[in-house]
């Protein structure tokens, strides 16, 4: 991508409370559903953010960081939701969609990035059901909580 080419951002609301950020870039939409709190992007939800766009040039990329919702500190980018909507899915199973995702981001998953839920779609798949599907509760990592002493 070039220099020509224009980024414009636009904060979301919802109920007087700051979602994340639309990005549009030469068409495309991405989207960052952060943390509420602070609005701000963090430098793995950015890393991701690059490395799927340059690795697929996606013309939908929803990313959320749901590690608010586990059992981690305060401001913590270990889990995140990400739906990836590109032609280069086109003829590929799910598996193969999948593997794509994780060889763009393999230094992620190696390190900081504990779990990472992908909905990769093509554009026909995406525009049957432009939804960015919800993770259940953590159960917060105690076997305890999974019925094991």
């Amino acid at each position: 991508m070039g220099a020509a080419v224009a980024k414009t951002e636009c904060k979301l609301m919802l109920s007087g409370q700051l979602v994340g950020s639309l990005f549009s870039m030469a068409g495309r939409v991405c989207v960052s559903r952060g943390s509420a709190r602070s609005g701000a992007v963090g430098p793995v939800e950015a890393a991701i953010r690059t490395k799927l766009e340059q690795a697929l040039n996606p013309e939908v990329l929803e990313l959320r960081n749901e590690s608010g919702g586990h059992a981690v500190p305060p401001g913590s980018e270990t889990h995140f939701r990400v739906a990836v909507v590109s032609s280069r899915f086109e003829g590929l199973s799910p598996l193969q969609r999948h593997r794509l995702v994780h060889a763009a981001l393999s230094q992620e998953l190696a390190g900081p990035v504990h779990a990472l839920a992908i909905q990769a779609r093509t554009p026909a798949q995406w525009r049957e059901n432009p939804q960015l599907d919800t993770s259940p509760p953590c159960l917060g990592g105690s076997k305890k909580t999974r019925g094991t002493p």
